[in-house]
């Protein structure tokens, strides 16, 4: 069996999507010599952008989920779904990874897009003991948090999906727990909930702080990930 053959079964026994991290921890059952070389990540990554921009069997849907060629894709959950909160902290875990931090998430199990868990795309299976218990205990329950990618590990920014206009105020308590660490805070929500952002950041237990938060909008996320996948592409072309 070929490299690119064994990726494709790989594929085949996720379902037929199926993250990066999915292919580099399981091609060895199919290709044994997979990890022989120093380089081999790089070297996997190759064979699939070979096939893509030679219209193999793979295509990309995601920036880092590959899919079989007749896969159909998952459509976006609408905006005001259940399923929004957990595709949205996709995004975030994705576009972290893309910008080489290193990613955790507090929920691992729940479905990102096509049957693809968030615990897929979290580089971080365990929270990093870089602070006292306390503080740890509180903000591992943040939605989705982005460390330094080198060095010893510290939040560098957090990333809470706020769905439900009653849960921004724990969103905001819990964030704060890093106000002594230099990192950024970010509140992600539909548009409609800007105006008790704005109510709550401007409460005087946020004054020392108001600089670090800002609100995202689930257009303008969607937006950075789509532009980042557009520039992943790209580079992928040309660079690779």
């Amino acid at each position: 069996m070929t490299k690119i053959e064994a990726i494709i079964q790989v594929i085949k026994d996720n379902g037929g999507a199926a993250t990066l991290s999915d292919i580099y921890d399981n091609i060895e059952k199919y290709y044994p010599q997979a990890k022989k070389s120093r380089e081999w990540e790089a070297g996997i990554r190759g064979v699939l952008y070979r096939d893509i921009q030679n219209n193999g069997s793979i295509k990309k849907i995601g920036l880092s989920i590959y899919a079989l060629k007749d896969y159909a894709e998952e459509q976006k959950p609408k905006k005001d779904s259940v399923k929004m909160h957990s595709y949205i902290e996709g995004i975030c875990l994705e576009l972290g990874n893309f910008k080489e931090y290193k990613t955790y998430t507090a929920d691992p199990s729940m479905i990102y897009r096509d049957n693809l868990q968030l615990g897929k795309f979290a580089t971080l299976e365990e929270f990093p003991n870089f602070s006292y218990d306390e503080i740890i205990q509180e903000v591992k329950r943040i939605d989705v948090v982005w460390f330094n990618g080198r060095g010893l590990l510290f939040p560098q920014m957090v990333f809470e999906v706020v769905d439900s206009i009653g849960t921004m105020d724990a969103a905001f308590s819990r964030s704060l727990q890093l106000s002594n660490f230099k990192t950024k805070f970010f509140i992600v929500a539909p548009e409609k909930h800007r105006n008790k952002y704005e109510r709550t950041i401007q409460l005087e237990r946020y004054n020392d702080n108001i600089e670090r938060f800002k609100f995202i909008n689930y257009d303008e996320i969607i937006e950075l990930y789509d532009n980042a996948n557009r520039v992943n592409a790209i580079e992928a072309k040309f660079f690779k």
